[in-house]
């Protein structure tokens, strides 16, 4: 049984978690709330569908817990879990998400999350996330996990990332045309000439070993560049 916080509710002489939902998708809300309800131990005090409206919730209703999706409209959950943090630092956060790609797994949990877990395997390990989080440790799932792995055995065998190829100006670049934007916007947005923005994606794609905006944007989204408010 985790420490029970001062002014945290009871149940049974249990310690109330009082959780805040937060998705975008309306149904992975009420699949949760359907998961959630068979613990007496735990109650959803709110919703929320984006970062901004969690900002606000959690301002409002004092959760012991939000558990965070990452793609969402006007905030990601990346965003929204640093400023819930930095506000509220003895708040957790658990991440629900379809997310794969390493860098999502690793932006997040440097935001502060306490845990990761993908949504194809919450039934399995969601009870079991929460409690570990609650008990003040950090619970990553067995997918997740294996993905970390991966890139720390990466890093100490000195395989590196290839984003770490591109200069600044060229992450920039590439995280644009990823986002579908055209190369008139992008010369626009960076206050350089189109044809140097065509020189860019050319020297992007070399040192990449990319042959389309199509593979540029798949790459781009694996390494966490493009926008998750899309």
């Amino acid at each position: 049984m985790p420490p029970i916080a001062l002014g945290r509710e009871k149940n049974m002489g249990k310690a109330l978690i009082k959780i805040l939902l937060v998705d975008d998708h309306k149904i992975v809300r009420e699949g949760l709330r359907s998961i959630l309800k068979e613990r007496t131990d735990m109650r959803i005090v709110g919703e929320a569908d984006d970062g901004l409206d969690a900002i606000r919730k959690c301002r409002e209703m004092k959760p012991d817990l939000v558990i965070m999706d990452i793609s969402m409209k006007n905030m990601n959950g990346i965003e929204a879990t640093r400023s819930i943090l930095s506000e509220n630092p003895t708040m957790k956060v658990l991440v629900l998400s379809m997310h794969t790609e390493r860098k999502y797994i690793q932006n997040i949990l440097a935001a502060g999350a306490a845990g990761y877990l993908l949504k194809n395997g919450i039934l399995e390990e969601l009870f079991k996330a929460i409690e570990t989080i609650m008990s003040g440790k950090v619970y990553i799932g067995s997918h997740a996990s294996s993905i970390l792995v991966d890139a720390f055995v990466d890093k100490a065998q000195g395989v590196d990332s290839k984003i770490d190829l591109l200069s600044p100006r060229e992450r920039e670049v590439l995280k644009m045309i990823a986002d579908g934007k055209r190369t008139k916007e992008i010369a626009s947005a960076l206050y350089i000439s189109p044809r140097t923005v065509e020189v860019y994606r050319a020297q992007i794609m070399k040192k990449l070993n990319l042959d389309s905006v199509a593979e540029l944007t798949k790459f781009a989204i694996r390494e966490g560049l493009c926008s998750l408010d899309e």
